[in-house]
């Protein structure tokens, strides 16, 4: 199927109330119409649900889209719904949780044509009645969220997503579309091969959210940290991850103790609990929702303000996507951490009396999540780079580390040291062994390799384990080092490598953080840091009529039983208090609002702007325009906050009454 961009772009500001797309959301939708195989590898918050959502807009038939958790088709049919303004056949879900009459009502909605997309579970869409009832329908494309729980490899494998493939060629073959936020270049290529999609055409975004700020803390007092954190930051949403359903509820009870509201959310807990807790969070009935991972991809929630960690997860895929949680409406998220060797000990436990290749995937992606957090490296760099992406600045500004460096030393004769090892030994070790080496440590495996007799034995032995790691973890990251993950992280020398061993030169590294036991005048620092850069994120406007906002926004979600962002996010309420629109057809100039959803839910928004703009005396930007000569300073100050909006010039043109010439001219 052709569609124009124009068209593409009418139905975006149609439906969902955007003037543009996001990166590389036009050309996947272009590809997908095509009748293409996509594969898009897209963060969090980067907008991968409006990949499938508004082609399937387009396209005759119904899309299916599979999706791992119940929670998640609940959130993302209520949204589209209301983008459509709430024409409930355009979207349905169909699992477990539904009676029979209701399994009736989607399926007639099905056959009538009606429905432009079904979401399914994998579990669902390999039953034999279903699979039946999908063959009478004409499908216009496959969507297959959260696709790396395909891969081994991936940090939540699911055994079942690996028979979508074979599902897909029963029902009837159609475009696939496979969608994910977290896949190494190893995880993106299993995907491919299992859905049979070797030839799709890739999309990958940017890794980089700069809106979110990383830290790793100490683990000395974290449930004082955490209290205070909060406490620091009122009324604010968050998420808390802990690895234990037991931490999980103790960490709720403390909270809730300490006069924060907070529910707990894990599997041991009923479904029906699970959902009202899930629902009093999206809701903002309660700010804080303390889970395990089993809340990772239940979440579809754009305003959370801060994912915080209290245990180390088992794999960088996954720390990525739970921070990913925050800041997805593009405005602040606090990621922090807290880190002890104990939890990685505990996660090696956790992993014996499983399959040795399952053992050996897990320790190799427990490594790289140690090294994440002992490391003293610009956090976002080594998290760009663990996913293939290069990241060209010295300093992200927005991290632990690059907000409180440490001291470097030259580190030029220990690089040349470790490279002239690794060559002498063919390129055939994991960094822990080479370390052992250089250290002169005669355990069980170096003998076994008679690396005990090696000339370089034992030639760094004033130095420790964490050190060398550290020049190793460098040296990958510099780009002299590369990790062979398909032979379990080996790790080899690149050509850049070879030209610095062939002439060494100065080359400033970092040795890692010491963790200790004790608190330290770090963690202060960087709590002083995240405000920082809370504050550097935010917006302007006026935050009176912000907290009128919101307090409005919360009435009204409670009202008609929808998450509160399912009516107008934190942006829109933003543009908002700059704009101060009283009708809905200036409503409509706000970011992500449509004019189904302005119709909808607009009307009581409007109505309390007007009473705020009349009692106040607040001179609107439309009614600068409408007086007989605003000042020009009044004027240009109306332009820079559209453009800081990043409002398209054309409209700000119109709402000034201006040319496209006198509005640059007042710039």
């Amino acid at each position: 199927m052709t569609v124009t961009s124009e068209e593409l772009h009418l139905k975006l500001k149609h439906f969902f109330g955007f003037e543009a797309f996001k990166g590389n959301q036009e050309g996947i939708i272009q590809s997908l119409l095509a009748g293409n195989d996509v594969f898009v590898l897209m963060p969090t918050g980067g907008g991968k649900s409006l990949c499938y959502q508004l082609p399937a807009l387009f396209l005759e038939g119904t899309a299916i889209v599979i999706s791992p958790l119940i929670a998640l088709m609940k959130n993302q049919v209520d949204a589209i719904r209301g983008f459509t303004n709430g024409d409930e056949s355009i979207a349905h879900f169909l699992n477990s949780s539904l009676n029979k009459a209701q399994i009736k009502e989607v399926k007639d909605d099905l056959v009538s044509g009606r429905t432009k997309l079904l979401y399914v579970a994998p579990e669902s869409l390999t039953k034999e009645e279903n699979v039946a009832f999908l063959k009478q329908l004409k499908i216009s494309f496959y969507a297959i969220d959260e696709a790396h729980c395909i891969s081994e490899w991936g940090h939540d494998f699911r055994p079942e997503y690996r028979r979508i493939r074979q599902i897909v060629e029963e029902i009837g073959r159609a475009p696939i579309i496979a969608l994910t936020a977290t896949a190494t270049p190893k995880v993106q290529s299993d995907i491919q091969k299992n859905l049979g999609m070797p030839d799709a055409e890739v999309f990958k975004s940017s890794f980089n959210r700069p809106n979110l700020y990383y830290e790793i803390r100490d683990k000395s007092n974290p449930k004082r940290d955490i209290i205070r954190y909060i406490k620091e930051n009122p009324g604010k949403s968050g998420i808390i991850y802990c690895l234990s359903r037991r931490k999980v509820e103790e960490i709720a009870e403390l909270l809730n103790i300490n006069g924060i509201k907070a529910l707990p959310y894990h599997a041991g807990m009923d479904s029906a609990t699970r959902s009202r807790n899930q629902d009093a969070f999206l809701m903002e009935e309660v700010d804080v929702i303390v889970a395990t991972i089993a809340f990772g991809m239940g979440i579809d929630k754009p305003d959370v303000r801060f994912v915080i960690h209290y245990d180390i997860p088992k794999s960088l895929e996954g720390y990525y996507q739970e921070t990913g949680r925050a800041g997805r409406d593009g405005q602040e998220g606090q990621c922090i951490a807290f880190y002890s060797y104990k939890d990685i000990q505990k996660l090696e436990k956790f992993m014996q009396g499983k399959p040795v290749s399952e053992q050996e995937i897990g320790r190799q992606l427990l490594g790289e999540t140690r090294a994440y957090a002992e490391s003293n490296q610009c956090r976002r760099l080594f998290l760009l780079n663990y996913f293939g992406e290069e990241f060209k600045q010295d300093n992200c500004g927005a991290c632990d580390n690059c907000l409180h460096p440490k001291k470097k030393f030259d580190g030029k004769e220990e690089m040349a040291l470790v490279l002239e090892l690794i060559d002498s030994l063919k390129e055939n070790f994991r960094p822990e062994h080479l370390a052992n080496i250089l250290l002169g440590e005669t355990n069980s495996v170096v003998k076994s390799y008679n690396h005990h007799r090696h000339p370089l034995f034992g030639a760094g032995k004033d130095r420790t384990v964490r050190f060398w790691m550290a020049v190793i973890r460098q040296g990958i990251l510099l780009q002299l080092l590369d990790k062979d993950i398909e032979r379990y992280g080996l790790v080899r020398i690149t050509e850049k490598g070879r030209e610095f061993l062939a002439d060494p030169h100065t080359l400033m590294l970092t040795e890692d953080r010491e963790f200790v036991e004790g608190e330290d005048d770090y963690e202060e620092d960087a709590a002083v840091a995240a405000i920082k850069h809370a504050a550097s994120c935010s917006g302007t406007g006026d935050d009176a009529l912000l907290a009128m906002l919101k307090d409005l926004r919360k009435a009204e979600s409670r009202r008609l039983n929808l998450p509160a962002w399912v009516l107008f996010g934190d942006p829109s309420l933003q543009d908002m208090t700059i704009l101060y629109p009283t009708t809905i057809e200036e409503l409509v100039r706000c970011q992500g609002v449509g004019e189904g959803k302005a119709r909808k839910f607009g009307r009581p928004f409007v109505e309390l702007i007007a009473r705020y703009v009349e009692e106040n005396e607040i001179v609107r930007p439309d009614d600068l325009v409408v007086r007989s000569a605003p000042t020009k300073t009044s004027a240009r100050l109306m332009i820079i906050q559209g453009i800081d909006r990043k409002l398209p010039f054309e409209d700000i043109a119109e709402a000034r009454d201006m040319t496209l010439d006198e509005l640059l001219d007042n710039v």
